[in-house]
């Protein structure tokens, strides 16, 4: 059971008034229905009367409420989303090993049935074996590979750094290059001499 409030609504430009329900004490058992319905109140919060509540209210403000209330509510992630190139192989990786593992079980039901397709079963379910070990080998390798040359690695021999020195050399030539030909005059396309 609960209480219910009356407030003026902001859109009516104060003509209409609003019912807002607020949780009043309960009966300790669920199955005992409480002594007293709601309480109203007005907007002084002063109790104005007792009304009884029926099961199709309870319906109407329990949908009600289910209307209000958002589809979802946004979390803070809470690891960094994974480079694409390492969910690429991940995901290549789980399917791999699903399907190996499919693989291994029709190869032991067939086993356990005596049919002919056990003995194919099992060859492709080593091979697949084999295919999955790869795919898990992939996604490290590639992880590792993405940490070296995009991750931020304190080491002096590390290739990210190396990388990143060379692509600001570039960008600065760039511009000297770019500042140079702009201080030359006549310099432009479509002249060939002074004449």
């Amino acid at each position: 059971m609960g209480t219910a409030e009356r407030r003026e609504a902001p859109d009516d430009g104060g003509a209409a008034a609003r019912l807002t329900v607020r949780q009043g004490p309960e009966a300790p058992d669920r199955d005992i229905p409480a002594d007293r319905g709601e309480v109203l109140t007005g907007p002084d919060e002063k109790p104005m009367a007792y009304a009884q509540v029926t099961g199709s209210d309870k319906r109407e403000r329990a949908q009600a409420q289910a209307l209000d209330r958002p589809l979802w509510v946004e979390e803070p992630a809470r690891r960094r989303r994974m480079p694409d190139p390492v969910r690429t192989a991940a995901v290549r990786a789980v399917l791999i090993i699903a399907v190996t593992l499919i693989q291994a079980m029709v190869a032991f039901l067939c086993t356990l049935a005596g049919s002919w397709l056990a003995f194919p079963m099992v060859l492709s379910s080593v091979a697949g074996t084999v295919v999955a070990t790869w795919g898990a080998l992939d996604v490290w390798v590639t992880r590792q590979v993405w940490n070296q040359r995009n991750g931020v690695v304190s080491t002096p021999a590390s290739t990210a750094r190396t990388l990143r020195r060379e692509r600001r050399r570039e960008r600065r030539q760039a511009r000297t290059t770019e500042r140079a030909q702009e201080r030359i005059p006549g310099r432009g396309a479509g002249q060939l001499s002074h004449s």
